[in-house]
């Protein structure tokens, strides 16, 4: 029997990417977003990925849409790059946008799905976290707040899960060229951004976590990170 993996913000860049590998690698994938053009466009580069358009930070809907759901693999990848700037000039807005999607969401989809995993006694939930969650990027301080907790939080969960047997991995991708700052900088800053090979793809992310799904139940990779070989100026940096 196929396991089953459920990808939040399957619609574009690296869950995107994830969801097609999975489905590849022969899991039965439901792939999570709210736009329905890219869900059916998904579907349709692999019939059998399963969309589910969602809106994550909906509790309601979302204790609706898990309910009765087997899930093997929890990929929380939902999020959104707030604008960059000094803090001190950042609308507070944004302050409670980035916090109920990066980290209030992907908190209560967990919550949605662990309980199973522990009573299995099997599973593993992966995050999308960031080298702004561990490193000083200047003007990214609302993101990185974000990526930082959602880093500690997987540490946390991984030693109340590890005696169930339930692994817990944090993805933590360098410069990845995805639409991630789309809106936020200009598309000539992003094309700068992104030339000379100075970006990691989103299928080298999803690569690399099949082979990490693809371990030995005894084996648990923590934490990944995955950078551009040729490094270049922050995205935040003046």
């Amino acid at each position: 029997m196929a396991k089953t993996a459920l990808v939040t913000g399957a619609t574009s860049g690296i869950g995107k990417a994830i969801a097609i590998a999975l489905a590849g690698a022969g899991y039965e994938v439901l792939a999570v977003g709210r736009n329905r053009d890219a869900l059916d466009e998904l579907r349709a580069l692999d019939p059998t990925i399963r969309p589910l358009r969602l809106d994550v930070k909906d509790r309601a809907a979302v204790e609706e849409a898990v309910r009765g759901l087997h899930v093997d693999v929890l990929v929380n990848n939902a999020g959104i790059m707030p604008p960059l700037g000094h803090f001190a000039d950042i609308d507070v807005a944004a302050i409670d946008a980035a916090i109920d999607l990066n980290l209030t969401a992907t908190l209560f989809m967990t919550r949605m799905i662990v309980p199973q995993m522990r009573e299995r006694g099997s599973g593993h939930v992966v995050f999308t976290g960031s080298t702004a969650g561990h490193l000083v990027v200047p003007n990214m301080a609302l993101y990185s707040a974000t990526k930082a907790a959602i880093s500690g939080f997987a540490a946390s969960l991984r030693g109340d899960l590890a005696p169930y047997g339930v692994r817990v991995t944090e993805i933590v991708p360098g410069r990845t060229e995805t639409p991630l700052y789309k809106g936020v900088i200009d598309e000539a800053a992003r094309t700068k951004m992104y030339a000379d090979d100075a970006a990691v793809q989103p299928e080298d992310i999803a690569a690399v976590l099949v082979t990490v799904l693809g371990l030995p139940a005894w084996a648990d990779v923590t934490r990944f990170d995955i950078v551009p070989t040729r490094p270049s100026a922050p995205a935040g940096a003046k």
